[in-house]
């Protein structure tokens, strides 16, 4: 009989730890802060749950930008499909939206937590809730503790002093995927917070993306601002150029702003020959500018770093991936691994936070698995 083992955090890397360990016989104490597990995932995966995404592997992998090296062998050994396997073993099937985003039929997180709490349990699996984790005592351990973001549903970082203590190098914690400060006025935030714009692109620092961002009272946030979340925090004072039309030309549209007006006010002519939102034409105002084809090919907008990482999706920051092996084993600590946010790496919203999550957890649980004694 294999020794028993200890993994700290029920979120979806500490659970898909238990799971490798406990299929291959390991009796397995999965202990949590929180009195149930896998908060954080379940309202995350409230409306729609991002569990991988479909694009080419190699594409995938630069999502990870510096911690690719690090990430790429253990994504590679469980990849996308691996996740999309592992779903339908749990009688959950998944589908491929427009985006490219890989979710669970159901859409939400609830169905196949209750699938996946089921699995663990019949596996002999022992969830132990309002514990915290008090520092290593010989058990072998996989930490699966989180980063800082959302930190009433579990991630609080509480563990980020004691491996310090252990000189154990730990990054300071930032917010990514998150909402970025842009200062409205008064008028325009009253009148448009809320409204998405949709199909455009945006450009910093020499990064090119396209989709959709929403206006919110304090700045903007979504799927494209989520892309460029590394650049806007590396330079918070970065200016972002916003293309209203990116299917169109700078000709193009200063040729439609050529055609007759008549009696319709600017907004309705905007309207009729861009189908330019009242959001995006309120948005033009703002600058302050004559409105141009140059201008709604690259609208600027001045931005003033994250809202806080207090309201942010991830974070960035955690243990340097220096502190640990190629399977993510700690150097200072040996018999104990880290995984998932907990370690420093980063990426967009869209599957690749869980993708991570899982294949590190894997990584980990399997290493581990050679060193125990059969």
């Amino acid at each position: 009989m294999r020794p028993p083992v200890t993994v700290v955090g029920s979120g979806p890397a500490g659970l898909m730890a238990a799971e490798i360990l406990a299929t291959a016989g390991v009796g397995v104490r999965l202990i949590d802060h929180m009195r149930s597990p896998a908060r954080k995932f379940l309202v995350a995966g409230r409306g729609g749950l991002n569990l991988t995404h479909s694009e080419p592997l190699e594409t995938l992998l630069t999502r990870y930008g510096p911690a690719r090296d690090k990430l790429e062998p253990a994504i590679r050994d469980f990849p996308p499909d691996a996740v999309m396997a592992w779903c339908q073993q749990l009688g959950v099937a998944t589908f491929t939206g427009s985006s490219g985003r890989i979710f669970p039929y159901t859409m939400k997180a609830s169905p196949l937590l209750r699938a996946w709490l089921q699995r663990l349990s019949d596996l002999g699996v022992t969830f132990v809730g309002n514990t915290r984790w008090h520092g290593f005592d010989g058990t072998p351990t996989i930490l699966a503790l989180g980063g800082a973001s959302w930190r009433q549903l579990g991630s609080d970082a509480k563990w980020v002093p004691y491996l310090r203590s252990q000189g154990v190098r730990v990054n300071d914690f930032q917010p990514s995927n998150g909402r970025v400060r842009v200062a409205w006025s008064e008028h325009f935030k009253t009148r448009h917070a809320g409204s998405p714009l949709k199909n455009i692109a945006l450009n910093c620092a020499g990064m090119h993306v396209q989709g959709e961002i929403v206006i919110s009272h304090e700045g903007l946030e979504g799927g494209a601002i989520y892309q460029l979340s590394r650049v806007l925090r590396e330079k918070p004072s970065q200016n972002l150029m916003l293309d209203l039309k990116p299917a169109l030309t700078a000709a193009t549209v200063a040729q439609r702003l050529c055609q007759p007006r008549g009696s319709a006010s600017q907004s309705n002519f905007l309207s009729r020959v861009l189908r330019l939102s009242p959001a995006a034409i309120a948005l033009l105002h703002e600058t302050r500018q004559n409105v141009t084809a140059e201008l709604i090919k690259s609208v600027p907008l001045e931005t003033q770093g994250f809202v806080g990482i207090e309201r942010a999706i991830s974070s960035a920051g955690g243990i340097d991936l220096a502190e640990v092996d190629a399977n993510f084993q700690l150097l200072k600590c040996p018999g104990c691994y880290a995984v998932g946010e907990m370690l420093d790496w980063d990426a967009p919203t869209g599957g690749y936070l869980l993708q991570a999550c899982f294949s590190t957890a894997v990584a980990a649980a399997k290493d581990m698995l050679k060193s125990l004694p059969h």
